[in-house]
C-alpha cells in the first residue's frame, strides 16, 4: 500500500509499508535546497520520528542530480534585496543536516545523480548511502566563498583526514567509486538500480525490531566520540531489553516463525 503527497516546495512524500520515501522534485534546479524545501524536509523527518509506523526513511531525487546544494539563486536574490544572510548555525530554525543525523529512524540516501555542496552534506548526514556509478560527489564551497560547515566537521570522521582535507581545500569532486573505496558509500550500482537497492535495504531494516533499530542508531551516533567506558554506559533511546518485542523476538526465533513487532 502506498500513500503519496506532493508539497509545493518540491518534495514528494510517499509511504511504502513501513518505509517513508522522500523525493526531492526540483529537477529544473537540480533539486537545490530552497528554504521551503529544507523546512518541509525537517518537518517530514520529525514526523517520521514520531510516527509509530515508519521504521526507515529513503531520501532521493528526481532528474539527473540527487541535490546540487543550497539554492544559490535564492541566496543571491536575498542579497540583492539587502536581506541579512545568516550562517547555518546562527538561524532560528534547526539545521536540516542536524535533523537527519539526529532522527532516530535510519535514513538511507539513494544518490541517483550528482551530490555536491549541500547535497553532499545531506548525503553525509544519512546513515547509509547507495550511489549510481560514476556520479560526482564533493564540496565546492571553497571555490564559491561558502563554508561547508557540516561537511568540514563530518567528512574527516568518514574518510581519511588527508582525503577529507584535499576535498575540502581544493573543492574538487570525487566519483562514487572513489567514495565506495573509502567506505563512504555502501553500494555502487547502475543508475536504474539505485532506488530499488536503497528500498531493499530500508525494507530489511524495517523488518527488524523497531525499538532495537532506534536504540542502535542513537547509541552509535552519540557514542562515536566518547571513550569506551562512557560509551558503554550511554543509555539513550528506547530500551529493547525491557520491551514486549524482546520477548516476541526470542519466541519467534525459537519457534522458527516471523516475529510480529509491536514497537512496545
Amino acid at each position: 500500500m502506498s500513500d503519496l503527497q506532493r508539497r509545493k516546495s518540491g518534495l514528494i512524500v510517499e509511504t511504502r509499508g513501513f518505509v517513508r520515501l522522500l523525493t526531492l522534485d526540483r529537477p529544473e534546479r537540480r533539486n537545490a535546497l530552497s528554504d521551503a524545501l529544507q523546512a518541509d524536509l525537517v518537518e517530514e523527518l520529525l514526523g517520521a520520528a514520531e510516527a509509530g509506523d515508519v521504521r526507515a526513511v529513503v531520501l532521493t531525487g528526481n532528474g539527473p542530480a540527487f541535490c546540487a546544494g543550497f539554492d544559490l539563486k535564492e541566496i543571491r536574490e536575498g542579497d540583492r534585496r539587502g536581506e541579512r544572510f545568516r550562517p547555518p548555525m546562527n538561524r532560528p530554525t534547526r539545521s536540516l543536516f542536524e535533523v537527519v543525523t539526529e532522527t532516530p529512524v535510519p535514513v538511507i540516501a539513494a544518490l541517483n545523480g550528482a551530490a555536491v555542496a549541500g547535497g553532499f552534506e545531506l548525503a553525509l548526514a544519512c546513515d547509509l548511502r547507495v550511489a549510481a556509478t560514476g556520479i560526482p560527489m564533493g564540496l565546492p564551497e571553497a571555490r564559491i566563498g561558502m563554508g561547508a560547515n557540516f561537511g568540514s566537521v563530518v567528512l574527516p570522521k568518514r574518510v581519511p583526514m588527508g582525503v577529507a582535507m584535499e576535498m575540502l581545500l581544493t573543492g574538487e569532486y570525487v566519483t562514487s567509486e572513489d567514495a565506495a573505496r573509502w567506505g563512504l558509500v555502501n553500494r555502487v550500482v547502475e543508475p536504474d538500480d539505485v532506488l530499488p537497492t536503497a528500498m531493499r535495504l530500508a525494507e530489511r531494516i524495517a523488518a527488524n525490531a523497531p525499538l532495537s533499530v532506534r536504540r542502535m542508531k542513537e547509541t552509535a551516533v552519540k557514542a562515536l566520540e566518547l571513550p569506551l567506558w562512557q560509551a558503554l554506559r550511554l543509555d539513550v533511546g528506547p530500551n529493547p531489553y525491557l520491551s514486549e518485542d524482546r520477548r516476541e523476538g526470542i519466541a519467534a526465533y525459537l519457534d522458527k516463525r516471523p516475529p510480529e513487532w509491536t514497537g512496545r
